[in-house]
This record gives structure tokens, sequence and C-alpha cells, in this order.
């Protein structure tokens, strides 16, 4: 690996041993979400922008309210590299009353899907991102009632905020879940893989080339077709590169994370450590490549898509862990 992007995952280990240690009662996936999120932009995480940022939020929040959930610190976080961090929070909880005036139940993944809407949309458009995100969730769930929940609230206010017609798109999606769907386990896994690829805008193709490149993952005994690596697939199925070069960066990222302190095996799973490592790949994809393959809309989803993973597998840890608890 080239020494810029060694010294960037150098960056990502020592931004989440910081937030760990700044935040220790949080979820360890917490922390490298937030970590990752600075590293993005290549910057040291600031563990006291962080906190002022997490005060805030409970300073214009209920005891009980979502924001204040397993999602915080990662909105935190958000908030901390804003410019404007109080009138990204006052948007962010205006367009979460929105979302929860249309119907959509409060949870964590309505708190990123509200931060998503406001930092990505002008404030004149939020009822209609809102009522765009609505439609495209009651498709979904009309077409799979026990695959569409709250998980999926993140891809719709990102479907939301792109210029896909809805109807259209998700056709789209029906046709490649029905494509995909017999090759893979996990039905909410693939409907979520079939979502980042409309995001994209891939759908001539989309499968062949998303079977072809786990083909060429599973050749080097690594396993991106599981349940919450599988949208990863998708991310890393747009990227203009060849399937040699994006296998070889995984890879290659993996095995110099696990070489990191809080990255061994006793510290993280392999299918996190694959989910951030196809995550700083694709994010290092965007950066080198400059010539408008990938737009300004896509590099903004790989992010959003990231954010939606992670929170995805975050709640599922918190919620295993609660369960743990109360059976004890």
């Amino acid at each position: 690996m080239k020494e810029p992007y060694t010294a960037r995952l150098v960056l990502f280990a020592q931004n989440a041993q910081s937030i760990k240690k700044e935040f220790p009662w949080q979820n360890a996936l917490v922390s490298r979400l937030a970590a990752l999120l600075y590293t993005t932009e290549d910057k040291v995480a600031d563990e006291g922008a962080i906190r002022a940022s997490y005060e805030l939020i409970k300073e214009n929040t209920g005891l009980f309210s979502s924001f204040r959930g397993s999602s915080a610190i990662s909105i935190s976080a958000l908030l901390s590299l804003s410019a404007d961090r109080e009138g990204q929070l006052r948007n962010t909880l205006s367009v979460y009353d929105m979302l929860k005036d249309i119907k959509f139940y409060g949870s964590d993944y309505l708190v990123v899907a509200a931060y998503q809407i406001a930092a990505n949309q002008a404030p004149d458009q939020y009822l209609r991102t809102v009522e765009r995100a609505k439609r495209f969730y009651d498709y979904m769930k009309a077409k799979h009632r026990f695959l569409t929940g709250q998980d999926d609230y993140i891809f719709a206010a990102m479907l939301g905020l792109s210029d896909i017609d809805i109807e259209s798109g998700v056709e789209r999606m029906e046709q490649l879940y029905a494509t995909l769907k017999p090759e893979f386990r996990s039905g909410n896994s693939v409907q979520a893989l079939t979502q980042v690829l409309v995001l994209g805008n891939q759908a001539k193709a989309a499968a062949d080339r998303v079977l072809a490149l786990r083909d060429a993952f599973l050749a080097q005994n690594i396993r991106m077709d599981k349940q919450f690596t599988l949208s990863s697939l998708g991310v890393l199925s747009l990227l203009p590169l060849s399937r040699e070069d994006i296998v070889n960066d995984v890879s290659g990222t993996f095995e110099f994370l696990r070489t990191q302190k809080g990255f061994g095996k006793w510290s993280i799973t392999e299918q996190e450590l694959l989910l951030l490592s196809a995550a700083l790949a694709a994010i290092k994809a965007v950066d080198e490549v400059q010539n408008g393959i990938l737009n300004t809309v896509l590099s903004t989803s790989i992010t959003n898509i990231i954010i939606a993973q992670q929170t995805a597998i975050t709640a599922a840890a918190v919620a295993s862990a609660a369960a743990a608890a109360s059976s004890s």
C-alpha cells in the first residue's frame, strides 16, 4: 500500500483509540464509526469537540430521546465536524419531527436519517425530501412487508435525497432482488444491497458485477456476502476499479488494521473489520478518482451508506448485549 493510505489507516486506528478513551462506557463500535468519520476527512479526532456536541444534544433533547441512544456519539462526531453545530442540530431535530409526523417511528435509525436530510438538503426542501423518503419506504414495505423495517429508514432518506423516480426506482430494486436473492441467504441484506445499487444508478449488469466481485473475494477466502457486509459489496461494485484492485485494497486494509491496537481478533469481529476495511477502500477510491466517473452524489452516498451499515451493526450489537444482560 502507498504511504499516504497507510498513514490514513494509522490515523483511523489512533482516532478509534482516542474516542474510545473519551467515551469508555459506549460500545466500541460507536467509537470506531466516529473515528471513521474523522478519518474520512483526514482529521485527528477532536474529543473535546465531540464531547461538546454530545452535551449540546443532551441540552436540547429529553432523557429518553432517541438522540441519546447508541447513535449519540456518531451524531456528536458529525456535529463536531460541522461549521455550525447548533444550527445543524436544530435543523436535524426539525427534520426528525417531520419524519415522525409522517409516521416514521423514533429510533437510532431515524436520528441518522434526519441528520442525512438536514445535512444534505436545503431547509426549504426538507418537507419534500421527507415525503419522498416516506413514499420510497411505503413502496418497499408494500413489496416486502416482513423485510422492511426501521433499518431501512436511512436508505429511504438517501433515496429521498436523490433524484431517482420513486416508482421506477423501486421497480429496479425489485428486479435486482429477484436476481440476487437466490444467491444470498439474508433477504433483508439483499434488500439493502439493491438500495445501494439503485442509489449508484446501477441497473444493467449490476447483479453480474456484484456476483463476480463476491466470487473474487471468495477466491481469497474473504466473505463479503454475509449479513452486515453485503451492502458493502454493493458499494465496492460501484467503484470504477478492476475486481483484482478492489479485492487487494480491501484485503490489504484488513491485514494492516489487524496489526493495530484495538483491532486484533479479540477486539473486533471479522465482519466488522471487513465492513470498515471496505469503507476505507471505497473512500480511498473516491479520493483518487477525480475524472467524473464517481459523481458527487455517489461520493456522498458512499459515506452515508457506510454510516447506515455501521449504525445497523451497532444497533444489533447493543440489542444483543441488552438481551444478554436481561437474561442473566
